[in-house]
C-alpha cells in the first residue's frame, strides 16, 4: 500500500484492501488469544507463589479467565476449518419442494423462513432474488443470495434433502405426512473468475414479475429467466423492478452455477459438492425434522440432534453446521458423533 501509484486505480487498490482485511479477521484474533494464553500462564505462576490467603482469590480469577477463553477457543476452531477457495465469499441458496404437492410447498416455505431467521442470527445480509408460490400453500421453489464474511462456508453445510414429517395442516383426517425440499448452495463468485457465456448459448426470457410487489414491480415486464441451453440450467431473478439489473444478478447465478459445474467435472470425487444431495433423490435426506409422534430434529451425517424442534425451525442452526465442518471430509462425517441435547 505504501508504493507509488498504489491508488492509481481505485478498484484495484479496493481489492488489495479487502484482501488485507480479510488476512487480519484471521491473524489478529489468533494473537489476541495467544496473548490471553500467555497471561494465564503469569497467573498460574502468580498461584503457585502466592501464600493460603491470597491464593484462593487467585485461583477463582485464573478459573473465570480460563472459561471465559473457552468459549472464544470454540470461535477460532471452527474459523479454521473455513479454509475453502470460496468459504468467505457470499452464498446462494435455493429451496427446491418436492413431491407431495401442497405439503412440500408448504415444507418449502417453512425452509425458507428458517433460513432467512439463521441469516439474521448470524448477522447475514439477504436478498430475494426469485420466490415461486405454491398452487394452495407456500413455494415451490425459493432463491436467496446470503450476504457476509463467511456465509458460503457456513452456508454449504445445508446442502442436500431435508425431510419433514408431521401431521398434516392440510389433511381433515389428521393423518402424518412426509414432505422432502431440496436445498442448495453454491458460492458467488467475483469478477476474478473469468466465465464466458456466448449469448448464442443462452435464451433470455422476459414476463411480469409474480408475487407481493407494488409501486412497479409488478407492473412491467421486469422478470428475467435464463435458460443455459447446452446445460440446461435456469436462473431466475425478479427482485428488482429494473429489468438490467435482474438481468445482471440472473447472470451472476448463472456464472457460479457453470462455474460448479467446471469444478465438479474436474473432479475425480464428486461428493464434494452433490455427493451428499445426490440428484434430488426423495431418499437421500441429510436431515430429519420429526414434530410427530415425538419432537425431534437430527442430522444424518453427523448423528447430531436435539429436540428443540421450534428453535431449528426459527434459524438455530449453528450447531448442525458446526458438527458438520467439525466432521472434516465426508468419509469423516460417516461416523456417528451423536450429540444430545
Amino acid at each position: 500500500m505504501g508504493e507509488p501509484g498504489f491508488w492509481d486505480s481505485n478498484e484495484r487498490a479496493q481489492k488489495h484492501i479487502a484482501k488485507l482485511n480479510g488476512l487480519k479477521k484471521m491473524v489478529l484474533p489468533v494473537i489476541a488469544f495467544k496473548g490471553k494464553v500467555d497471561d494465564t500462564d503469569v497467573m498460574l505462576e502468580l498461584v503457585r507463589a502466592s501464600d493460603a490467603p491470597q491464593r484462593d482469590a487467585h485461583e477463582a480469577e485464573l478459573v473465570h479467565a480460563v472459561s471465559a477463553m473457552g468459549e472464544e477457543l470454540d470461535k477460532l476452531e471452527i474459523a479454521s476449518f473455513l479454509t475453502g477457495q470460496f468459504d468467505r465469499n457470499n452464498a446462494i441458496l435455493s429451496i427446491q419442494a418436492g413431491a407431495g404437492g401442497t405439503e412440500s410447498c408448504d415444507w418449502a416455505d417453512m425452509l425458507f423462513r428458517m433460513y432467512n431467521r439463521w441469516a439474521e442470527r448470524r448477522g447475514f445480509g439477504v436478498e430475494v432474488q426469485d420466490v415461486q408460490a405454491g398452487d394452495q400453500a407456500g413455494i415451490t421453489k425459493a432463491t436467496l443470495l446470503l450476504k457476509g464474511e463467511n456465509a458460503y462456508g457456513y452456508a454449504k453445510a445445508e446442502r442436500g434433502v431435508h425431510r419433514l414429517v408431521r401431521i398434516s395442516p392440510f389433511d381433515s383426517n389428521k393423518r402424518r405426512h412426509t414432505s422432502f425440499c431440496a436445498v442448495d448452495v453454491i458460492a458467488e463468485i467475483n469478477e476474478d473468475i473469468a466465465i464466458e457465456i456466448p449469448e448464442s448459448e443462452i435464451r433470455v426470457d422476459v414476463y411480469r414479475s409474480s408475487g407481493k410487489g407494488g409501486q412497479g414491480v409488478n407492473t412491467t415486464d421486469s422478470a428475467v429467466r435464463i435458460t443455459h441451453i447446452p446445460t440446461g440450467i435456469v436462473v431466475v431473478c425478479q427482485n428488482e423492478r429494473s429489468q438490467i439489473k435482474n438481468r445482471a444478478s440472473a447472470m451472476s447465478v448463472l456464472k457460479a452455477r457453470l462455474y460448479e459445474k467446471r469444478l465438479d467435472e474436474q473432479r475425480s470425487e464428486m461428493e464434494r459438492f452433490y455427493g451428499e444431495k445426490g440428484e434430488i433423490g426423495w431418499g437421500s435426506q441429510i436431515r430429519s425434522y420429526v414434530l410427530q409422534p415425538y419432537q425431534m430434529v437430527k442430522d444424518l451425517r453427523t448423528g447430531y440432534s436435539t429436540s428443540d424442534t421450534q428453535g431449528v425451525l426459527d434459524g438455530e442452526l449453528d450447531k448442525f453446521i458446526t458438527a458438520w465442518l467439525r466432521a472434516g471430509s465426508p468419509r469423516q462425517r460417516n461416523k456417528d458423533i451423536q450429540i444430545d441435547d
